[in-house]
């Protein structure tokens, strides 16, 4: 068994590229190993900023030998079929097949042998068509060549059982060589395994697992930190996005200026992330520091002092620019932005910016009804600054900050904390693992923003539609459900969404209304359904509920939800779920047969057996129990209430017949069926529960 090694050396690869990358040309090199009939015991992909590396261990030196038999046409078959028989296989006369019994006759078989060609002859080509298969974001030619790839290519190390393959790939020829790190170990190496590759790129300052690399990163930008007694900013993007920047990391800390130490730490650490790729640290009060971390990729001989001082130059630059802005931001309040809002267009056929901050105004102002400790003033107050900072310098500039420096800008302008707060929490939760708002007015504003986002988009039929969501309105969603359920806000859908309706950003009459409310209402049943599967809540006991004639309280819903499961779970549950499965099934076959219903009213004067009048007494005693349990909202008290029923129902399938000869006694034990399931469907709606 042989090893194949594969490295496509290039100029720096951007990071957030290269994970999938190298997974990618894994993959395509697997699937073309296999249509090539080429065994393997194991594949290993690695990256670094210049180079994509394959290892595939376990290779035959050969194909294996094929065997394959065809039939075709029977004998004395019309010339005109042996022919294509004969051509499709690639044979000149029927004197290369055989004639051979079957079932049916006598028919013509081609025996097909093809000679297993060397690996080395084979994998060539078999790579240049793995690595044209990569699916890059963005791609490009140099040179005079027509090859794209995402960076210019300079070397294919290809060696296979310790010898170079030959050919090209990619225009370029396959070689025994590579290259080091490029300013400490420029000088070519000439490798005949993978091992050997390796151990000489390490000591050629070249790490090439990602995952080491990381590794080693993490530990010393935690051990740098710890000497100056310090933390670090928990950043694990920032982590990965660094590995793929560096071959040789080697870390560094640096000062910044006590002069931009009072802008506001998220727009210095953000300054530093997105531009500078660097750590920052915190000091023991959990307040950003004076300090930041930077990973080079190579080993100074000044022990890095030349490399901190540029980085704290070039930081220096970038933090002028955010202190400028954070200063004249705030010679200017966020009212007095408020106007400008109208030069930004939220939505061609919904208007502007501003109109949608005039009806966030009116919404928030109403949904502080159904908040407990909600002010309706400071709603309102705060979904009119809510969107104000975009126009400010810092956002243009950082447009992640946006919510963020509008509180800033609201507490140095005086406002309450309550409104502040709400500004920057109003674009809260942005998903499922981001934190969920809890004060009063920051709720309110949050759930303004996204219903009306929903209603008015639905409003105008632009829906998600298969996995094209190009509004986020299944996060807007997700976001209403968790804003609802995790602050226990008794707020019904439906409700909510008429609220909304008010705004009027396009004329919508009120039939139109009811339809978008009721659209609404089915996307969100099934955005719940997903929420509750990711936390292991079945999804047809939300069905069941959800289906209910006007159940539209999310958190009432969730009580109903949590007693179904645990009466489904119980002997009783389950054995009630098959009766009213069979009673349903009864009903609905004779419902069918008969051409009517059979739901009306029990005749109890008609009942002459003990077991169907006892079934019909406990249905009316269970029915009136339920419904005072669910009137009070105790659900598990409604679900045990139908634990009564097991043993009438049970008893009426064991000695009572339906479907008798006597009409009106027939009848009026369909009724009594029908009776089983209206009782039931008080609850939940049994008919949506599977298995």
């Amino acid at each position: 068994m042989a090893e194949l090694l594969l490295e496509l050396l290039s100029e720096e690869i951007p990071a957030r590229m290269q994970a999938r990358a190298a997974a990618e040309l894994e993959r395509a090199v697997v699937d073309r190993l296999k249509e090539a009939q080429l065994a393997f015991t194991s594949t290993e992909s690695y990256v670094t900023p210049r180079r994509l590396t394959l290892v595939v261990e376990g290779l035959p030196e050969h194909q294996p030998d094929i065997r394959e038999e065809r039939r075709g046409p029977r004998v004395g078959a019309p010339d005109q079929a042996i022919q294509g028989f004969l051509k499709a296989n690639g044979l000149a006369t029927l004197d290369l097949c055989e004639r051979r019994k079957a079932d049916k006759g006598e028919f013509w078989f081609a025996v097909i042998e093809r000679k297993g060609r060397p690996t080395a002859e084979v994998l060539p080509a078999l790579l240049e068509s793995a690595a044209l298969a990569i699916a890059w974001p963005k791609s490009m030619r140099w040179g005079t060549g027509t090859i794209r790839w995402v960076r210019p290519l300079s070397n294919i190390l290809g060696v296979f059982d310790g010898k170079p393959l030959t050919g090209s790939l990619l225009g370029l020829p396959f070689t025994a060589c590579t290259l080091g790190h490029r300013f400490h170990s420029p000088a070519t190496l000439t490798v005949a395994s993978f091992q050997d590759y390796r151990d000489k790129l390490l000591a050629a300052h070249v790490i090439l697992d990602p995952a080491e690399r990381q590794r080693l990163i993490s530990r010393d930008v935690l051990a740098r930190a710890k000497d100056a007694n310090l933390a670090v900013k928990d950043d694990p993007a920032l982590l990965a996005e660094v590995t793929g920047l560096v071959e040789w990391p080697v870390v560094l800390m640096g000062k910044i200026d006590e002069r931009f130490m009072d802008v506001p730490e998220e727009v210095l650490i953000t300054s530093m992330r997105t531009h500078q790729k660097y750590f920052a640290a915190l000091g023991s009060n959990g307040r950003l520091a004076p300090r930041f971390i930077v990973v080079a990729n190579m080993q100074a001989n000044d022990g890095g002092a030349a490399i901190v001082a540029g980085n704290e130059r070039v930081l220096r630059a970038r933090l002028s620019d955010a202190k400028f802005f954070w200063d004249q931001d705030r010679k200017q309040r966020l009212e007095d932005r408020i106007p400008a809002l109208d030069q930004i267009i939220f939505h061609a056929r919904l208007g502007t910016l501003g109109q949608k901050t005039s009806r966030l105004q009116v919404l928030a102002a109403e949904l502080a009804v159904s908040i407990p400790d909600c002010d309706r003033d400071l709603a309102r107050s705060a979904a009119l600054l809510a969107k104000a900072d975009l126009k400010t310098g810092m956002v243009g500039e950082f447009p992640e900050l946006q919510g963020v420096m509008g509180r800033y800008y609201a507490l140095a302008e005086g406002e309450k904390p309550e409104i502040a707060d709400a500004v920057a929490d109003h674009y809260a939760p942005a998903g499922p693992n981001d934190r969920c708002p809890t004060k009063p007015v920051s709720i309110a504003v949050a759930l303004a923003d996204r219903l009306d986002t929903l209603f008015w988009f639905f409003a105008i039929d632009e829906k998600p539609t298969g996995s094209k969501d190009p509004f986020a309105l299944r996060r807007a969603a997700l976001g209403v459900i968790r804003l609802i359920l995790e602050n226990n806000l008794r707020l019904p859908l439906r409700q909510a969404f008429g609220l909304a309706w008010r705004g009027a950003a396009v004329p919508v009459d009120e039939k139109r209304r009811d339809k978008v409310i009721g659209e609404l209402t089915e996307f969100f049943a099934d955005r719940l359904k997903a929420h509750l599967r990711e936390k292991g809540v079945r999804h047809d006991l939300v069905s069941a509920v959800f289906s209910m004639s006007g159940e539209d309280d999310l958190v009432r819903l969730m009580a109903r939800v949590d007693a179904l499961g645990k009466f489904l779970g119980s002997d009783d549950g389950a054995n009630l779920l098959t009766a009213y499965r069979r009673a349903a099934n009864i009903v609905r076959i004779e419902e069918k047969k008969d051409s009517a219903r059979h739901d009306g009213p029990v005749d109890d004067a008609a009942l002459n057996q003990a077991e169907e009048a006892t079934l019909s007494r406990r249905l009316r005693e269970v029915g009136q129990g339920a419904g005072e349990f669910l009137a009070r909202e105790d659900f598990v008290a409604s679900m045990t209430a139908l634990s009564a029923l097991r043993g009438p129902v049970d008893a009426f399938f064991d000695h009572v017949t339906v479907n008798v000869d006597d009409a009106r006694l027939r009848s009026n034990r369909l009724r009594l069926l029908s009776q089983i399931r209206a009782t039931m469907n008080r609850v939940a709606d049994f008919s949506q529960i599977e298995g």
